[in-house]
């Protein structure tokens, strides 16, 4: 019997939250270092997954099969294709960059103060959501991909509303009360997404007789199973809204400037970089491929909402005062631009949106990092209570400036090519379509260079004047990532090649092939 590869790297980071948690009260340096060596652990089991992944094997790789609940043909059953290994891999790489910039975000306030729920649980909760997260992206049956897309609600809930910003103007007694509003928000929103799933999810089980993603679709594609028109069309809405609650998409992204803007900068890039991916992933995964004829029907009105998130999204980020919630309605913009990739239904479309999936992670990392380290020196989240950051802490004003260039997808940097290849890959199909969220990129031009200029430049206020630069701990979080953006920006064909055969055979599943130029290239 081989190792189960998949299920340690996943099994580890579970392992892991509990090891956290157990440690005593007393010991909080202890637990953080921990938590820190399991989440490295895991980071290299995700290399093993990369290394081992074949882009010219077979669709799923590494697999795993136990009979589960065998009386209603449930499987523990897992799988990874380019895509998910991508994701899997920017999920590890993540969390230790996560837990060192969240080193002191759980301490107590003062010695002995009770105002915050221990620092075990903060870091053992951020290793329970790595865990949930890789399931997710491993599991190849439908039933028990949904328990864990569900169950990662819990510990994020206790991460925005038990460890949320201890910067706001109000003071801590409205910070509590907007925290736990923000909380309360965001598990409302995914348990509405995710109860229309599980009917959705019973309604696939009555008409297929199983949860098996793979079997389903080979049933699909060989003729065995036809669903009816209007059934496959529900089944695929009670998915797809589940999806859209989590990517977010408009109109239901309203939880994210809340959950974003209470949490701890370290748990704001888990939603948006690791968790918010569940959801885009699973439309790739589940409702193209189980649901093709459906996904296909639903298309024109899916580019709609996308076009809508990427103008809404980035009209929003240009006219706000705070700035996580800048970077917040700026991720629902780049979310429009990811999911419109993906129904785009051409190669560029897809590989474009899976690139961004990943390059998104890393440059939200980056600019949402680096302004918690903001944050956390003058205790505001206000942009203008800033300006001349650049004057007395150069290296963190330039890291700001490298995170917010990637953001508005400057060439050179990770997210020109992810944006590129959606734009090429939409306009090809949906010229209109595409012309109209080139505006996306202007506006991410707009509220990315105010927000550096507001901040970073212009006389030093007086609040800043003795701010301190990145230190050690805060360097090692932000040049690897740096250092990603740049690398992948020049040299995306390490990514490309893993994922683009995944891009293929979903396109296949839908049936659809790239458009023909309406010119041939000269011989």
């Amino acid at each position: 019997m081989s190792f189960p590869l998949l299920t340690a790297t996943a099994a580890l980071p579970a392992i892991g939250a509990i090891a956290t948690a157990a440690v005593p009260a007393a010991w909080r340096t202890a637990a953080k270092w921990l938590a820190l060596l399991f989440s490295l652990a895991t980071l290299a089991l995700a290399i093993t997954v990369l290394v081992r992944f074949d882009p010219d094997g077979g669709r799923y790789q590494l697999t795993e099969s136990h009979a589960w609940i065998a009386e209603f043909g449930v499987r523990y059953e897992l799988g990874v294709d380019g895509i998910a290994v991508a994701l899997i891999a920017l999920t590890a790489l993540l969390m230790p960059f996560i837990i060192l910039a969240g080193w002191h975000d759980a301490d107590p306030l003062e010695t002995g103060s009770r105002r915050w729920r221990p620092t075990q649980g903060f870091f053992a909760l951020i290793l329970a959501v790595e865990a949930m997260v890789i399931l997710s992206f491993e599991a190849t049956d439908v039933f028990l991909f949904y328990i864990f897309f569900e169950a990662m609600l819990i510990p994020m809930y206790f991460l925005i509303g038990g460890f949320g910003d201890r910067a706001h103007e109000h003071g801590e007694k409205v910070a509590a009360t907007q925290r736990s509003y923000a909380a309360v928000k965001f598990l409302l929103y995914n348990l509405v997404g995710g109860l229309i799933m599980l009917a959705a999810v019973i309604g696939l089980y009555v008409v297929a007789g199983n949860f098996s993603l793979q079997e389903i679709a080979e049933a699909r594609a060989n003729g065995t199973l036809d669903m009816a028109t209007n059934t496959e069309r529900w089944l695929f809405l009670g998915f797809f809204f589940a999806f859209a609650v989590k990517a977010p998409l408009w109109p239901l992204h309203t939880w994210l400037p809340n959950a974003m803007g209470e949490a701890t900068a370290p748990v704001a890039v888990l939603i948006t970089a690791v968790v918010d991916k569940v959801g885009t992933f699973a439309m790739l995964r589940f409702c193209l491929q189980l649901f093709p004829e459906a996904s296909k029907w639903a298309t024109p009105a899916i580019l709609v909402l996308a076009l809508i998130s990427i103008i809404y999204g980035a009209l929003l980020a240009v006219g706000q005062r705070d700035i996580k919630r800048l970077v917040a309605y700026a991720s629902i913009s780049h979310f429009g631009f990811i999911i419109m990739g993906i129904f785009a239904m051409t190669s560029q479309g897809q590989s474009g949106a899976t690139l961004y999936m990943v390059n998104h992670g890393i440059s939200t990392a980056a600019l949402m990092l680096v302004a918690g380290f903001l944050i956390s020196r003058r205790g505001s989240r206000l942009i203008a209570d800033y300006g001349g950051v650049q004057k007395v802490a150069p290296v963190l004003a330039g890291t700001f400036l490298i995170g917010s260039l990637a953001t508005l997808s400057l060439p050179g940097l990770a997210p020109f090519v992810s944006e590129f290849l959606v734009l090429v890959g939409t306009f090809t199909r949906y010229p209109v379509i595409g012309i109209i969220a080139t505006f996306g990129i202007v506006l991410a031009a707009l509220y990315t260079l105010v927000l550096y200029q507001r901040t970073m430049t212009g006389p030093v206020k007086a609040e800043v004047s003795a701010m301190p630069d990145l230190r050690v701990r805060e360097l090692v979080v932000v040049a690897p990532l740096v250092a990603l953006l740049i690398f992948l920006g020049v040299y995306p064909k390490p990514l490309t090649d893993i994922v683009n055969p995944a891009v293929k055979q979903t396109m296949s599943d839908v049936q659809k092939k790239d458009p023909q130029p309406e010119v041939e290239a000269a011989k």
